[in-house]
């Protein structure tokens, strides 16, 4: 008589069958050596080493960062200095008659100025400072929360891996205390990939929503993802989060601009108009080629770049340890990458928001090397080139990290001159209540009016021959923010108010001094007396690799120097 045997049936306690989505805990328990009995090894990467970490270098980061782009002076840090201290600059995107520019934006920025423009007193630098270490705490939270999400689902190498990138490469070192929607959208990317991979579906949708309408509308692009995803696998609850988040915030942001252009108006809604239905004119402020991000993600994130863009390559092989998750989160890479690529308007900026992805996708990569010559059938074969694959792994890694490291001490020591040479102007203040700062070409690199003491009255443009339309004073006397000014336009047309006529109103210059044939206003030394001179890479006269990339001895002997000077009128 056959022997048969009967399968009890399943009970509730059991445990379920293996699940669809892979995590560290599907992996091979590693061991540790034969002294140690046997003990398991894997645990997930704790929350203090990553906030930790994080934390030193966004400190550096707010203290020693430099201003990247005009955009973030004009549009954003003016507006809130205008707030704090009634003068600032204004652009035509901050016309009432345009209303472009989310002031709920600003007031967010506002919660940390507010105070420390009490506490600081008239040290208006210090407030500036302040600002940028909050901007530096907010991406301390999010990248922490993503850090320790990969850690709890893909293990602590992964994690690490991450974090190191995430502290060290230029581009994040930057944008991370950039005042810019595009950084605040990297903050939600960051936050929304940790909560998606925690499986806080709902938090990660309303995360996505609060990136895109209080930060940067068209990041929308790079949050759908995962916005989809979550939406399919807990509907109720991560629509419900979506749609009170994003009604909130529409509700609050038009109430907020109403306050402030003192009409009805959607700056959200706005600016998409503009940009879409409207055309948004973007030739008008300059047109790159299709491999310009290329480049600079490159110039940002060296052959970590190289390695996230060949995430998609190495799926076959690690398809079981990165599908569906993690794939989900780095595919707003890709669907980032093409889509601004083909925007004829292109800025640096712009790439932010995906600039932890890249980091995500580079680690997965290199963690996965050993894979790439593992033989899934018999697991001893291979075993040299497995093992040399594992003993690549930190050197590739520390590879990127030194070049990132060299690209970000190139820039800060390059090109950190504006900044340093507005703050002497606080020790000249035996000039006189009423003195008149000038600025002609640098106008762009104007550091901000926080770098403006209280004596100087104003400070000025000198035609210097751009023919775009400059940012103009705040004008209280036509209603201050809820001004619509005649002066303003959409069309990047110069008004004929915004340049000083008369330079002898000038009591201080600034002026970029570069080895050019032909002369500048402060080389005139019987009207000016240099008062602050510091040297300034000159861009256009130094190599591509050693501007690039700080290598000793080697940046200071190939690299060609400007000084960017402060002038101080001499009166007779």
């Amino acid at each position: 008589m056959a022997l048969t045997t009967r399968q009890r049936r399943p009970l509730p306690s059991d445990p379920p069958p293996s699940s669809p989505i892979y995590t560290k805990y599907d992996k091979p328990s590693r061991r540790l050596g034969d002294g140690d009995g046997g003990r398991e090894e894997e645990k997930s990467l704790g929350w203090f080493v990553p906030v930790f970490a994080l934390g030193m270098l966004r400190y550096m980061s707010a203290t020693t960062n430099i201003i990247h782009d005009c955009d973030e002076v004009f549009n954003y840090w003016e507006p809130l200095h205008y707030l704090l201290y009634k003068s600032g600059f204004q652009t035509w995107e901050y016309s009432s008659e345009f209303a472009l520019r989310s002031y709920l934006y600003i007031l967010f920025h506002e919660l940390v100025g507010r105070p420390a423009s009490w506490l600081f007193a008239e040290d208006k630098v210090r407030v500036f400072y302040a600002v940028r270490l909050f901007l530096g705490l907010l991406s301390v939270t999010t990248d922490a929360v993503l850090v320790v999400a990969l850690s709890r689902k893909y293990g602590r190498r992964l994690a690490s891996y991450t974090l190191a990138m995430l502290c060290l490469t230029s581009g994040c070192f930057f944008a991370s205390t950039s005042f810019l929607p595009s950084s605040f959208s990297m903050y939600a990317i960051s936050l929304a990939s940790g909560f998606f991979l925690l499986e806080k579906y709902a938090m990660a949708v309303a995360v996505s929503a609060a990136g895109v309408i209080l930060g940067w509308p068209f990041s929308i692009l790079a949050f759908l993802p995962v916005v989809f995803y979550s939406l399919a696998r807990r509907f109720k609850q991560a629509f419900l989060a979506g749609a009170a988040t994003s009604v909130t915030l529409l509700a609050l942001s038009v109430f907020v601009d109403y306050q402030y252009y003192r009409r009805w108006a959607s700056s959200v809604l706005n600016l998409v108009v503009y940009n879409v239905v409207g055309g948004g004119e973007s030739h008008l402020y300059g047109i790159e080629g299709p491999l310009y991000y290329l480049r600079n993600a490159f110039n940002n994130f060296n052959f970590g770049f190289v390695l996230a863009l060949l995430f998609v390559g190495i799926l076959p092989i690690a398809r079981k340890k990165y599908a569906p998750g993690l794939v989900v989160v780095v595919s707003p890479v890709y669907i980032w990458l093409l889509f601004m690529s083909m925007q004829p308007h292109k800025e640096e900026r712009f790439l932010y928001p995906i600039y932890p992805l890249i980091c995500v996708a580079a680690s997965a990569v290199i963690e996965s090397f050993p894979d790439i010559f593992r033989d899934k059938y018999d697991p001893n074969a291979n075993f040299v080139m497995v093992t040399t694959a594992k003993v690549l792994r930190p050197f590739v890694l520390g590879l990127i990290l030194c070049a990132s490291h060299s690209r970000t001490f190139s820039l800060v020591n390059g090109y950190a001159a504006p900044i340093e040479v507005y703050k002497i102007l606080q020790h000249h203040d035996d000039a006189g209540p009423g003195s008149v700062v000038c600025v002609g070409s640098e106008w762009h690199r104007y550091p901000s009016s926080f770098f403006i003491p209280n004596y100087v009255g104003e400070v000025r443009w000198l035609d210097d021959g751009f023919r775009g339309l400059l940012p103009l004073p705040f004008n209280s006397t036509l209603g201050g923010t809820s001004a619509a000014p005649s002066y303003f336009n959409n069309e990047n047309k110069a008004s004929d108010q915004q340049f000083l006529q008369d330079v002898e109103a000038c009591t201080f210059l600034v002026e970029l001094q570069l080895n050019r044939p032909y002369p500048s206003r402060g080389s005139d030394l019987s009207k000016w007396e240099p008062i602050a001179a510091l040297p300034y890479l000159d861009r256009e006269f130094s190599p591509p690799l050693y501007r690039s990339f700080f290598i000793p001895y080697l940046w200071q002997q190939r690299n060609v120097f400007g000084l960017y000077k402060l002038f101080r009128r001499i009166r007779n």
